[in-house]
């Protein structure tokens, strides 16, 4: 059995952290299937999907580790001279963490540790709509 379902989220860019967790849940409840997987999947080069804690401390000190990694400025990157853009930044975050995340589904249940929860996280330099895939396979 496979059941694709799109969600919708409206983000405001620059780091922007969405907790997907319950989203997932219900996408999997949803679906019945008792055992499986869940891929959650962002279509688009700006947007990336993993899993953290949900903590106010470790959610900053991720954005700062990024910007120390991959910094918005302080680089000639040539996709914005290039394209006129100046996203480059935006492309090479999304690159690093990459679109997409499989979870397997045990009785029913997603198998996550005590502290994490899955996360899109937008890198793009502006807010913008987001259409994200859930595809749950399983029996």
């Amino acid at each position: 059995m496979i059941i694709n379902k799109e969600v919708c989220l409206s983000t405001r860019g620059n780091i922007d952290i969405v907790d997907l967790t319950q989203q997932v849940e219900m996408a999997v409840r949803e679906s019945a299937v008792a055992n499986g997987t869940v891929t959650i999947f962002v279509p688009g080069a700006t947007g990336s999907v993993t899993t953290i804690e949900c903590e106010s401390g470790l959610m900053e000190d991720f954005k700062d580790i990024i910007e120390e990694l991959i910094p918005q400025n302080g680089h000639r990157y040539k996709h914005n001279n290039d394209l006129g853009g100046q996203n480059a930044h935006s492309h090479l975050r999304a690159s690093f963490l990459g679109p997409s995340l499989t979870i397997p589904i045990v009785d029913s249940e997603l198998v996550l540790g005590a502290w994490q929860q899955i996360v899109f996280i937008d890198f793009d330099d502006q807010p913008r709509k987001r259409t994200l895939i859930f595809q749950t396979m399983g029996e």
